[in-house]
């Protein structure tokens, strides 16, 4: 128990947010020996003028990726079910570490990162379920797509390994994970370089909005 508060703490810590309270049920008829759950709320506030995504998002926005720290917590499903009988503890070649680390690798946070930098983004896109193809529409204009060149980052090995030994679609392979970008941050063509500039990591163009009817086309 110590532990897993002690985590939760230091994640509040590292986002800049106060934990303020908490509850502990035992339920043996539920939870057996050795096993627990977690449920946590994020409650925040946000002036309305300040509120993304922002009314001027319009074709010819830029796409700005930022790398994922692995699957998040999104296909773990599917993954399950991919690596059915594989032993965590192996090493699979393309990886070069444990299946178990590669696939529980912790989700990031991206506040520290682009909170400095929000006067100067449109909108954001989280690549949670539902990765680029359900995910960004929900920021965009109905009269605009978002076209994304695939080609514009390298796909990490463990998304290219679960590809491989499920033999599945390259589409839904970007409908189920983040396949290397968590975050999609739309950004004004002519401020790009600037907020590119100032974020303190690599980041990717991956593509652009132009007309069109609230789709995401991948290239």
């Amino acid at each position: 128990m110590a532990e897993v508060v002690t985590g939760i703490a230091e994640a509040c810590r590292a986002a800049g947010c106060a934990l303020i309270g908490g509850e502990t049920a035992e339920m043996p008829g539920v939870y057996a020996n050795g096993e627990f759950d977690i449920a946590g709320t994020i409650v925040g506030v946000v002036e309305r003028t300040l509120a993304l995504p922002r009314s001027d998002v319009a074709s010819g926005d830029i796409l700005v990726g930022i790398r994922s720290s692995g699957a998040h917590t999104n296909g773990y499903s599917l993954i399950r079910k991919v690596f059915a009988g594989v032993p965590l503890e192996s090493v699979p070649p393309e990886l070069g570490i444990p299946l178990a680390e590669a696939l529980l690798a912790p989700h990031r946070s991206y506040y520290p990162l682009l909170y400095p930098f929000l006067p100067s983004i449109k909108a954001l896109a989280h690549l949670t379920g539902g990765g680029f193809i359900e995910n960004i529409p929900r920021v965009l204009p109905d009269d605009v797509d978002a076209v994304i060149e695939k080609e514009a980052w390298t796909v990490p090995a463990l998304f290219r390994l679960i590809q491989k030994r499920g033999g599945i679609a390259e589409e839904e392979m970007y409908r189920v994970f983040n396949m290397g970008i968590g975050m999609v941050a739309i950004v004004d063509k002519q401020n790009v370089e600037t907020v590119q500039k100032a974020i303190p990591e690599e980041t990717f163009i991956i593509g652009e909005l132009v007309e069109g009817s609230c789709k995401v086309i991948l290239k």
